[in-house]
């Protein structure tokens, strides 16, 4: 962070905010564009002086994030992720049918807990059906596991980094005081507004063009991409042999797959 520091005093490091405006605006313009091609952008942001302020910015948006906690695989085993996100819209199903008062007291509280475990992990990117295109972070020593997965993926990243990290890491680093909510607050704000921005002109160009053909950012397409991928994944899992999963309830769980075939039936 040598390049972007001002000086020092007192022991604290002062950031070059000239040197901030400028790498916040180069951020800016690549993020427009991202937003403006219609793919999707992943905010990460768990420390308590940025979740609440992300999670309010970014709904603007309607990109992605998370800001509970981030689990390991959740780019590099996307695949997982998203089952898990359908188990969550299967028991939603469940909860919706009339058959729903026939389940016990007891099964209804497990599935209802669960529920909610997935919710406030998984909740936020629910209709994240592909991986994202670009990721932003907030404090990226915190949220180290995501630069590296985001990296291992070859996915640009976007992040607010402090004088205690390394910007070499990020292809879009903003320097700036991470600890701060004030700081994270104007920076995210500008992001989201490029974002914002980025979607109007797209959604201008579509209107003139009403016969282009389907992108990435299209609910069609999303969906067909994540069936596409899904299917990619189960073919190479049983051409090395692997025999796939089955859903049992053990150890006393309810099995809510089973479940919801018998509700079908």
């Amino acid at each position: 962070m040598a390049p972007y520091i001002f000086m020092e005093r007192n022991g604290i490091h002062i950031i070059d905010l000239h040197k901030t405006v400028a790498k916040l605006d180069e951020a800016v313009a690549a993020i427009k564009q991202v937003a403006k091609s219609g793919k999707r952008i992943l905010f990460v942001a768990t420390k308590k002086q940025a979740k609440d302020i992300v999670a309010e910015e970014v709904k603007r948006t309607g990109m992605p994030y998370v800001t509970e906690r981030w689990a390991g695989g959740m780019l590099t085993n996307f695949i997982t992720i998203r089952k898990a996100v359908k188990k969550m819209a299967t028991i939603d199903k469940m909860m919706e049918d009339p058959s729903w008062v026939n389940f016990s007291k007891r099964e209804r509280l497990q599935i209802t807990r669960e529920r909610a475990k997935l919710e406030k992990t998984l909740g936020s990117i629910a209709d994240m059906r592909y991986l994202p295109t670009a990721v932003f972070i907030v404090d990226i020593c915190k949220e180290h596991i995501a630069v590296q997965e985001a990296r291992k993926l070859g996915i640009p990243t976007f992040a607010i980094t402090d004088t205690n990290s390394n910007p070499n890491l990020i292809d879009f680093p903003i320097p700036g005081n991470d600890d701060a909510s004030k700081a994270i607050e104007i920076v995210v704000k500008v992001i989201c507004d490029a974002i914002i921005e980025g979607l109007e002109e797209r959604k201008l160009e579509r209107e003139k063009d009403p016969d282009d053909h389907p992108e990435e950012g299209d609910e069609d397409f999303e969906e067909k991409t994540a069936s596409a991928s899904e299917e990619e994944t189960e073919e190479e899992g049983s051409k090395k042999g692997r025999r796939p999963r089955k859903n049992t309830a053990k150890g006393g769980k309810v099995d809510i797959n089973s479940m919801s075939n018998n509700i079908k039936k």
